[in-house]
């Protein structure tokens, strides 16, 4: 039988109860002892580039959207995610802005409507997704049409390849890959560069440990 993408590990991974020690744990340990790359580096993403319309694709708890510098007071936010408690757990904690929420896969063509969006954050999105990274670049196909012109797509992804790797590293890398939770043992940072370049005018990749951050401009 054929998993459909709601029953993929990297999406049933997140339960209410995990999602509870998400920042502690994925935000605070993870990302500074195992993949080198303190969560600072990623609010810096969110405070330098979301704008008053912002979309955020994977949304994990909505850790960056409540700490971030938006330009203006009552942003205009879209939450978008294939994990019904993800959404649930960052709808709620960013309430304040009333978020608009959108169950979608990102893997395949969005129905949006008229929105267009002036960002477009994916932290920590394309190594949880299925495939490689040639058809994970179906993400920025699909998701071109709503960034109006001008307008930023930015984030993050742990790769495979490129990057630089500790000892805790590769093995979390090893243990993710085999429990499904990642996909992203080929990735590889040229083809992530590839990816971008060939959807957006321009773009910047930078690595931070087994991180790379990325930012592109339609």
């Amino acid at each position: 039988m054929t998993q459909g993408p709601e029953s993929h590990p990297s999406v049933t991974v997140y339960t209410p109860a995990r999602l509870a020690l998400y920042d502690l744990f994925i935000l605070g340990f993870s990302c500074r002892f195992v993949w080198r790359c303190p969560k600072r580096h990623f609010l810096a993403l969110y405070d330098r580039y979301a704008s008053a319309r912002h979309l955020d694709v994977g949304v994990g708890t909505g850790y960056f959207l409540d700490r971030c510098r938006f330009p203006a007071e009552r942003p205009q936010i879209t939450l978008l995610d294939l994990s019904e408690a993800c959404l649930s757990k960052a709808s709620r904690r960013l309430a304040r802005y009333a978020p608009r929420v959108v169950k979608a896969n990102v893997l395949e063509p969005l129905e949006l409507g008229s929105a267009r969006y002036g960002s477009v954050g994916l932290n920590g999105l394309l190594h949880c997704l299925p495939g490689t990274l040639e058809t994970k670049a179906a993400v920025f196909q699909n998701l071109k049409p709503f960034v109006e012109d001008g307008g930023v797509v930015f984030g993050s992804t742990i790769l495979g390849h490129g990057v630089e790797h500790g000892r805790l590293a590769r093995k979390a890398l090893s243990l993710y890959n085999r429990e499904g939770i990642f996909t992203n043992l080929e990735d590889h940072l040229t083809g992530l560069e590839r990816a971008l370049a060939n959807e957006f005018s321009e773009h910047h990749v930078e690595t931070r440990g087994s991180f790379a951050l990325f930012v592109a401009r339609r």
